[in-house]
């Protein structure tokens, strides 16, 4: 959802610019000098492929892609591999499935995104999903016990997100606030790279745009932090909201992809777009676009959606599930 511009959004984007430029810069000079592979090498070392040569119509997988195989320390960070833009996508936070049915037709995934809690899909282009920003459901207890890292309102009340009631808003407010959270999420995003995920997913980075006690640079001081982490560890990482950051959350933060969820009902896909050269996965949902007062058909025809672009239905469930939907552009 697209928030108007706080009030002095323009300079703190500025001051962000100016701290996380330098530091890029060293990160990048590094990477330079030790890193002894291309840019499309992938965590293990293999060659990476773009699997844009997938048949998305037959669902057939490219054959010389191969399980993802977990990350192990070699003296210099690997080289992330990005996400093919073809092929078949799914978005699996409420069930796993191994395929996917599209018009009576079983398809093999060659992009898929689960939750922390299961294991990648082999052979597919995996995609960890953490939730960096708020908690999930089944760990309100961990945050819970470290008070001074959840945002609370003025009577001191924990605050809960009104859409999510059964997550905690964290706060990034402060360099120890943010060493907090990132000791309970690291080892999330750390056991994300041990299992074998090629790239991690970082939900809820516009909580500062949905909650005024959250500073804007603050929430960018984290996701910078949680792009490093994931670099370190040979993972790619997503920008999950927050469109109207995102050519900061490419050029400054270093983003290496977005996911989308219903940027075309709020008409945010171009600047994703256009931030990261096309290089979305996007994820539709009926009931969103119905309020939009559109269709699917009608974001399969625009060409301001991803090429990676589904519909699904709003609780993700498995393909063997009742209430299970699926299409694709």
């Amino acid at each position: 959802m697209t928030n108007p511009e706080q009030p002095g959004t323009t300079a703190v984007r500025a001051a962000v610019r100016s701290w996380i430029a330098p530091c890029a810069a060293l990160v990048l000079t590094a990477c330079t000098a030790g890193a002894s592979t291309s840019a499309s090498s992938s965590p293990g070392g293999t060659p990476a492929t773009d699997t844009a040569t997938t048949t998305a119509t037959t669902g057939q997988a490219d054959p010389t892609r191969t399980a993802a195989t977990p990350n192990t320390p070699t003296g210099t960070a690997p080289i992330p591999t990005l996400p093919p833009t073809s092929g078949v996508f799914d978005y699996q936070l409420g069930g796993t499935s191994d395929t996917v049915r599209l018009d009576g037709a079983t398809l093999t995934i060659d992009v898929v995104v689960r939750d922390a809690t299961a294991e990648p899909l082999p052979g597919a282009y995996s995609v960890c999903y953490v939730n960096g920003f708020q908690s999930q459901p089944d760990q309100a207890d961990v945050w819970l016990d470290q008070p001074a890292l959840l945002l609370r309102d003025a009577g001191g009340t924990p605050v809960v997100d009104p859409d999510w009631p059964d997550e905690l808003v964290l706060d990034p407010s402060t360099p120890a606030q943010r060493d907090g959270i990132l000791a309970i999420v690291g080892p999330q995003i750390e056991s994300c790279a041990d299992r074998g995920f090629d790239a991690v997913e970082i939900d809820n980075l516009d909580t500062w745009t949905r909650f005024d006690q959250i500073p804007e640079d603050g929430a960018l001081a984290l996701a910078a932090d949680y792009v490093s982490l994931a670099h370190d560890l040979g993972l790619a990482i997503a920008q999950k909201n927050a469109a109207e950051v995102a050519d900061v959350g490419h050029d400054d933060l270093g983003f290496d992809f977005a996911i989308a969820e219903e940027c075309f009902a709020w008409d945010e896909c171009d600047a994703y777009l256009d931030a990261y050269d096309g290089r979305v996965l996007e994820i539709e949902y009926p009931d969103a676009l119905d309020d939009a007062g559109t269709d699917f058909g009608s974001v399969c025809a625009s060409s301001h959606r991803a090429s990676l672009t589904i519909l699904r239905d709003r609780d993700l469930v498995s393909s063997t599930s009742a209430g299970y939907r699926y299409d694709s552009c």
